[in-house]
């Protein structure tokens, strides 16, 4: 298991298994126009303060962690937008494992925290929570559709 700092040359690997991670039960997601899906995976990880790790089984990419680092007057945070393990390896500890070895490299670099958003009714609901992660009961996330 080697754990790294993601750069643009496993920005393929990482679309591929985004969208085989996101395909299925419980989310669904169509992920079929590979153009939508590469230009999205460039926007999250590419954006100011870019702080993106990837986990290799076997010099495969088995995980990815797309986020940046942003400031509040708390401190620094990471702001983790897309975090996946592979379908294959899911149930085996493997993103726990991995979420500690981002705990640690934050921990490096002096970053006060992890701030993440997920649905309720989702396992990564329970993931995260297991993980040490709060839900912040007074935090609401709001949308309005103008199509």
């Amino acid at each position: 298991m080697e754990f790294i700092i993601l750069d643009e040359s496993y920005l393929e690997q990482a679309a591929q298994l985004y969208k085989e991670s996101f395909a299925g039960e419980p989310w669904y997601d169509d992920w079929s126009d590979e153009t939508q899906l590469i230009e999205y995976i460039k926007e999250v990880s590419g954006v100011y303060n870019a702080l993106n790790y990837g986990l290799l089984i076997e010099e495969k990419l088995v995980a990815i962690s797309l986020g940046w680092l942003s400031h509040w007057w708390e401190g620094t945070n990471y702001r983790i937008e897309e975090l996946c393990v592979s379908k294959d390896l899911r149930g085996q500890g493997i993103g726990s494992k991995f979420m500690s070895m981002i705990e640690n490299d934050i921990k490096k670099r002096g970053v006060a925290g992890i701030f993440l958003q997920t649905d309720i009714d989702k396992p990564s609901f329970r993931f995260y929570t297991k993980n040490g992660f709060a839900n912040l009961e007074k935090h609401v996330s709001l949308y309005k559709s103008v199509r």
